[in-house]
């Protein structure tokens, strides 16, 4: 089951983030400001979520909002669409970092509008220091590791609480998390989304 990107607006399916009261947005797909250093989004507005995605992350936001006020969830990825994880994913054809994306041929959870890429920000729009950039591909943003890169000094007591404090917000709302990037979150069982829902072309 497919949905063109250019028919998500009429479908009912998906809201766009601006509806999504408590966050804040900065889509780094939409800039230059990623791997591949420049905007793979134009001309489409990729700034939405599955409604199912979407109320998962009220209830994130709320998490929040109860108990560090002084915190924002800063969206940076959202919907992908399928045409863009292909472009991601030739990117890194022969680079052995492939393992950061999902394979197009099984469908990224972005593609379905039911996963985000998401860090904290505080009252001055300050990113909290999570020890690795967004887009970061390298050990240093595997939580997988991240015991280990504590004891090697690589990551200090401070990036590990921002990354728990983040994943406890994103737990409220369901969401899952993934062993390869800090940042990611999958809202429900991915097996289950790729059967159950429509992929964005």
């Amino acid at each position: 089951m497919t949905i063109p990107s250019e028919d998500i607006v009429a479908s009912g399916q998906f809201r766009h983030l601006s509806e999504i009261a408590g966050i804040a947005v900065d889509l780094r797909y939409a800039s230059p400001r990623n791997f591949i250093g420049r905007d793979l989004y134009a001309p489409y507005d990729c700034a939405w979520l599955h409604r199912d995605a979407a109320a998962a992350l009220e209830r994130s936001v709320a998490w929040l909002a109860a108990r560090r006020p002084d915190l924002r969830l800063l969206v940076l990825d959202a919907l992908r669409p399928q045409r863009v994880q292909e472009q991601l994913w030739q990117a890194l054809d022969g680079t052995g970092l492939q393992m950061y994306l999902a394979d197009p041929a099984r469908g990224s959870i972005h593609s379905f509008g039911m996963a985000l890429d998401v860090t904290l920000r505080d009252e001055d729009g300050r990113e909290l220091d999570m020890g690795s950039a967004f887009d970061d591909l390298s050990e240093l943003s595997q939580p997988l590791l991240e015991a280990a890169l504590l004891a090697t000094g690589a990551l200090d007591q401070s990036h590990l609480a921002h990354r728990q404090l983040l994943r406890d917000a994103m737990a409220a709302g369901e969401f899952r998390g993934i062993d390869s990037e800090w940042w990611h979150y999958d809202c429900g069982d991915r097996e289950l989304v790729r059967r159950t829902y429509r992929r964005v072309l």
